[in-house]
């Protein structure tokens, strides 16, 4: 075989050995296809097929176009292929189709017809392909006239082909070439497949010299006879009478046919040598007729084993021509089969051969493009474009870019590669022009740009938002300590409040950060959505100004879905807001609720983020009646910190928020100006969670935080921020707990392995090391099943279904927020 390859495209067997044992996954020809991958693909969705590719000869840098037939053998985890070169196939159809002439050449050279017949081939050209007069052969007889009808020869033999009937006409001879006076009769067949006339040719004389001379010998004999029987009769008259009468009527016999006869005279004299010669001679003439019949009984049967190896030769040709019709109908069905739009053109630029792709984009009126200009099919402006490209493939260059073209109303991106093909003597015949359809993987790289830039900043907000909360832990609960221990006056108060006020503000911000970033903490449940709206339309009612109309609608058939109340409330309460900030001088605002599955075209165009998945989803809808979004605003409205509020009264984390909680959902989102009237519509999907088992099946059941049922009082302590661990430590104490500090979570199952007993866990959820909040709490509850755990977070990585197994503390919180997570039988104020 070819090459024998494992599914990661490495070649464990091939031909050339600088390809053994290679690595050939990110091996790709001159167009950057990737061909060994693709054979294997190819290979394992089809099972075994031809693969068309281009790979370089053996021992040679030269790349040309291959075939190779490939097979799976999934059993062995490989696939095996054996390959032919396109070029091998037609040299050796081509050298076929001329040894073929060849022996053809030969066994007509050696047909003879009667003493000087022959055979002679021409095409309907006047092309004379044989003929064993070498005036003729080989050249073109067009103006070569037949005597008798005045009309061109080739013509009159081509009107008796295959009739059954022989044209009459004079010709020369080999030995008297160009004296057109020989009568002669000819038999022709014609061969369509090859365009050949196949003439056998007779002269009359021939035909006639057989009977004639036998006829002129008898003739000749019967006058020498009557001659001799006279003079006899004048010498001898008496003597002689009764021996010449009866040689007289013997000869009178043989005269008639019958060369048996004898004269039975037997004399010594004069008259029995005459008789005795006049029998001898007669025996000799009919034994030179039975050698003539022999003769040409002989040259009969060399005519009909001449025409059966005649038969057998034109059996050949046209099995050939079988063939080659063959390999063109294979070459085309691989070509139309082809994922590409492929045609080739002469050196005048008119269209000789165009796949189907092709004719699909350029012949949409079906009528064929062969034989016309390149001009007249892809238009003036195409052509103008091509130009620059069709001097650089004259010039001998292969030419590769890339074309936008309008077909069926869409615009597609086509890679377009010009290749000239040249003779032997280099000069320019026709060139090749092959394009791929490119739009798919353009739109590719463009979304994976965008995901990769939103990834990059949802990480920088999710980092920041992090740390961020861990200060406004130590602000707020600071804050909130001095307030407590000391009751401030109304000096004070005018200080303290509005500081945290504004930390509590921060954590709003850290908030839509996370959102963005899609690490905020979820807290799904069953919702209605006709509850849901109802809601909404309240807590906006204080919000909205009057001369904005809101309204809401949602269908009869919504179901129940599982996702997080609040998060869709603080999404919805966003997108209103916007679109308040948008219609300063009023209007509406609308807000529609359906059930929708994937399937459904009307949700493709224009499309949403990213490809949606299939399902069922639920679509939620806000349109308003504004100014819609600037074309900046509808490439940027995801990015956060973006806004197109003046004098920055916007944080710009608005539609990030709402992005970020509809990716973490596992939704998608969609943001578009109306067509038919003014103002925007921002829609996003949420998926359908079809029965309520489905949830309940994955959903871990949340653990009772119950107290310790010891009088243990140490609580273990993880936090790797020395502020926020030293205020959450005098927290515990303040309500009577004995605490253990650990800064990472490897700290932690250190110091656990030592305690005894505990009264229960606080820790961080995202700390440096191996180990983070969660991995501390599985050891924790391991070893002490009765102790209460609360994990302190500002994000989670964790999937939101583990957050269920443990109390879950929001950065950033104050005192009271700590004390209500621990069970009350477990304080004792100190």
């Amino acid at each position: 075989s070819d090459l024998i390859a494992d599914y990661d495209a490495h070649l464990i067997s091939h031909p050339e050995a600088h390809f053994y044992q290679k690595d050939m996954s990110h091996f790709a020809d001159a167009d950057g296809k990737l061909i060994i991958p693709e054979i294997i693909n190819f290979a394992r969705q089809n099972q075994k097929g031809l693969y068309k590719y281009k790979w370089s000869r053996l021992g040679s840098s030269k790349v040309v176009d291959k075939y190779s037939y490939v097979r799976d053998f999934p059993q062995w985890g490989i696939v095996m292929g054996a390959g032919v070169y396109i070029e091998d196939i037609e040299q050796e159809v081509a050298a076929q189709k001329v040894k073929a002439i060849i022996e053809i050449n030969k066994a007509l050279k050696e047909v003879k017809v009667a003493n000087n017949g022959y055979l002679f081939v021409f095409d309907s050209q006047g092309n004379m392909l044989f003929h064993p007069n070498s005036n003729i052969h080989g050249v073109n007889f067009k103006e070569q006239l037949n005597p008798v009808t005045q009309h061109p020869i080739y013509l009159d033999l081509m009107t008796v082909a295959d009739t059954g009937e022989e044209l009459y006409y004079k010709w020369d001879k080999p030995n008297d070439q160009g004296n057109y006076i020989y009568e002669k009769l000819s038999l022709v067949r014609y061969l369509s497949g090859f365009d050949w006339y196949i003439s056998s040719s007779v002269y009359v004389e021939d035909l006639k010299s057989s009977s004639f001379q036998l006829g002129q010998r008898i003739k000749a004999m019967g006058l020498l006879t009557l001659f001799s029987a006279a003079f006899a009769t004048y010498i001898f008259a008496q003597w002689l009478t009764a021996p010449i009468k009866k040689l007289s009527a013997t000869a009178y016999t043989i005269s008639r046919g019958n060369l048996e006869a004898k004269t039975g005279i037997q004399r010594k004299d004069e008259l029995g040598l005459l008789a005795e010669s006049f029998d001898f001679m007669v025996e000799r003439l009919r034994q030179n007729i039975q050698t003539l019949d022999s003769r040409v009984k002989a040259r009969t049967n060399e005519l009909s084993q001449s025409n059966v190896q005649l038969q057998h030769a034109i059996t050949g040709l046209e099995s050939t021509q079988s063939e080659l019709r063959s390999v063109e109908r294979r070459q085309r069905l691989i070509l139309d089969a082809m994922p590409a739009q492929v045609a080739y053109l002469d050196d005048q630029l008119r269209y000789i051969f165009a796949n189907q792709q092709y004719l699909d984009v350029f012949d949409t009126n079906n009528r064929g493009i062969e034989g016309k200009k390149l001009e007249d099919v892809v238009g003036k402006k195409m052509y103008r474009s091509l130009s620059p490209y069709l001097e650089q493939a004259r010039a001998g260059l292969c030419p590769v870019y890339e074309y936008k073209l309008q077909h069926l109303g869409e615009e597609i991106i086509t890679r377009r590669t010009m290749m000239p093909f040249v003779n032997e003597s280099g000069k320019l015949e026709g060139l090749l022009t092959l394009s791929i359809d490119i739009t798919k993987e353009r739109e590719t790289e463009r979304r994976m740009a965008e995901a990769s830039k939103m990834k990059a900043v949802g990480e920088l907000s999710g980092g920041l938002a992090h740390d961020f909360n861990n200060l406004l832990t130590v602000i707020l609960g600071n804050l909130l300590q001095l307030q407590s221990i000391h009751t401030p006056g109304l000096k004070q108060q005018k200080y303290l409040a509005p500081a945290i006020r504004a930390t509590r503000r921060g954590a709003d911000l850290t908030k839509r950060l996370l959102a963005f970033s899609r690490r905020q903490s979820l807290s799904p449940s069953w919702i209605e959505p006709e509850q849901l709206m109802l809601d909404l339309k309240e807590l906006l009612a204080a919000s909205v100004p009057d001369n904005i109309d809101l309204s809401t609608h949602v269908d009869q058939n919504v179901p129940e879905i599982w996702a997080d109340a609040s998060q869709i409330e603080d999404a919805l309460v966003n997108l209103a807001l916007n679109s308040v900030d948008a219609m300063p001088n009023g209007g509406a605002i609308r807000i529609d609720v359906s059930l929708v599955d994937s399937s459904d075209k009307s949700l493709l165009q224009p499309e949403f983020d990213d490809e949606i998945t299939p399902g069922n989803y639920l679509l939620v809808t806000l349109s308003d009646t504004g100014g819609g979004f600037s074309e900046e605003a509808l490439h940027k409205a995801y990015e956060p910190f973006y806004t197109t509020k003046k004098n920055g009264t916007g944080s710009g984390l608005g539609l990030s928020m709402v992005f970020g909680f509809v990716k973490q959902s596992k939704g998608f989102l969609r943001i578009q100006n109306n067509t038919t009237q003014a103002g925007a519509t921002v829609d996003f999907l949420l998926p359908v969670v079809k029965y309520r088992e489905e949830v309940n099946q994955d959903k871990p059941q949340p653990q009772p935080c119950i107290a310790a049922q010891t009088d243990s009082k140490l609580i273990l302590l993880v936090e790797d921020n020395n502020d926020l661990r030293k205020m959450v430590c005098r927290q515990l104490v303040n309500i009577g707990y004995v605490v253990v500090e650990a800064k990472t979570g490897e700290e932690a199952l250190t110091v656990l392995s030592g305690l005894r007993q505990i009264a229960g866990l606080v820790s961080d959820v995202v700390m440096p090391g191996e180990v983070d909040g969660y991995g501390v709490a599985t050891a924790v509850k391991n070893k002490h099943p009765h102790c209460f755990v609360i994990l302190m977070t500002g994000y989670s990585t964790i999937p939101t279904s583990v957050d269920f197994k443990f109390s879950l503390l929001q950065k950033p919180f104050g005192p009271n927020d700590l004390l209500n997570l621990i069970p009350e039988q477990g304080i004792t104020q100190g």
